[in-house]
């Protein structure tokens, strides 16, 4: 959820992690040129944790986890988390709308993730809201409209020199989708991925005039919970953090990044791209 347009979608109201894990992503990708590769041909959701068709959890023998940031209007915090990935070696990945790869105030953020070593790949062109809130199974966009947009958003990041074969992984805005977009996704030869639930840090864009505001230390709380409770920990997650937020949100969960950071490494947990996450057995 990237975007001041952004509905709310309350966490609880995802399927269980494991709902649809007998479902077949078989995806043929082309070549990835030097920034990653997605998998070749396999059933991904035989290897990895799936709702809907999509990617939510990935798949590794130690504590290993996978940081990813997305963003559409706002890129407040992109200096900040930067530095903090810089000074502790942490390569994440960051996805974000053609709109934010064709803002020229961002143009420098994005070419300085990209020089860091860091993943850089899709999150719809104009930030399109896929399916009902209420009814996931009704898709609310055209298959043109969402293979259009899509590709607009390549398009968006080409001018920074990331080809499509060089960004297979794409997370849906909003963070939303349903079987029907995971479908279109997979015939494109583009591989839907989304964050692993449990740990609320998709809601660091909720602002106090919101009933389901959350605080960044509620937040931050919840993740270092979470990784008690669940009896795999934080393997293979997929934490999700924006990289901005609205103005209205003086509390911001990225400024807790460094310090959540050294948390999960005392615990013995590494970083890796999403690309190696998902490549990772």
């Amino acid at each position: 959820m990237s975007s001041n347009r952004t509905p709310i979608r309350p966490e609880g109201n995802r399927p269980s992690f494991a709902a649809l894990a007998a479902v077949v992503l078989t995806i043929a990708l082309a070549s990835a040129g030097a920034q990653g590769r997605g998998p070749a041909e396999t059933d991904l959701c035989k290897l990895y944790t799936c709702d809907q068709g999509g990617i939510i959890r990935g798949l590794t023998s130690g504590k290993r986890m996978a940081l990813v940031f997305t963003g559409g209007s706002f890129a407040d915090g992109g200096g900040h988390i930067r530095a903090v990935l810089k000074k502790k070696s942490i390569r994440a990945g960051f996805f974000f709308t053609g709109d934010f790869y064709r803002t020229q105030a961002f143009e420098g953020l994005v070419r300085g993730l990209i020089s860091d070593g860091h993943y850089l790949g899709p999150h719809s062109d104009r930030h399109l809201l896929y399916c009902d809130w209420n009814d996931r199974s009704r898709t609310l966009v055209t298959h043109d409209e969402f293979r259009n947009d899509l590709l607009a958003n390549y398009r968006a990041m080409e001018r920074f020199g990331i080809a499509r074969d060089r960004a297979p992984y794409f997370i849906p805005p909003y963070e939303w989708y349903n079987a029907e977009i995971a479908a279109w996704t997979r015939d494109m030869g583009i591989v839907l991925f989304d964050f692993t639930p449990g740990t609320s840090s998709n809601a660091d864009y909720t602002t106090p005039s919101m009933k389901e505001y959350l605080p960044s230390a509620v937040i931050y709380d919840r993740i270092l919970a979470y990784e008690k409770k669940d009896p795999r920990g934080l393997n293979g997650f997929i934490l999700l953090i924006h990289i901005g937020t609205d103005p209205e949100r003086t509390d911001k969960l990225y400024l807790k990044l460094g310090d959540l950071l050294d948390e999960l490494g005392r615990r013995g947990y590494s970083f890796i791209r999403i690309d190696d996450l998902l490549k990772s057995r």
